[in-house]
């Protein structure tokens, strides 16, 4: 192997351990919490559970509120693009669709 070749091979290994620490993965879940929640604008107290790693390209997140004007909770899927860092949420998915139960650590 080439030192050029060590190097970069160094570097990809390097990189991936530093986007899988803890803080980067919390980080992530944040993020995903905050832009999902911001997308949610019409619906009131609402709340997010977060895929603790996503998939290889993307965040994934159900947030649950109140539609405005509504006393029924509702679910939506939240797609977050890890690349583009934009979501893109699901319909409103009713209690007789989906039941979720929010756990108290839900953000």
């Amino acid at each position: 192997m080439t030192a050029l070749s060590l190097s970069a091979a160094v570097a990809l290994f390097a990189s991936n351990a530093v986007a899988s620490s803890g803080d980067a993965w919390e980080s992530f879940r944040a993020e995903v919490s905050q832009k999902c929640l911001a997308a949610a604008s019409s619906l009131e107290k609402a709340s997010t559970v977060v895929d603790p790693f996503g998939s290889e390209s993307f965040g994934l997140a159900l947030v649950i509120g109140t539609p405005k004007g509504s006393e029924a909770a509702v679910t939506q899927i939240c797609v977050f693009d890890k690349q583009k860092k934009t979501v893109e949420l699901g319909g409103e998915l009713t209690p007789d669709t989906v039941n979720i139960a929010v756990p108290t650590k839900a953000q």
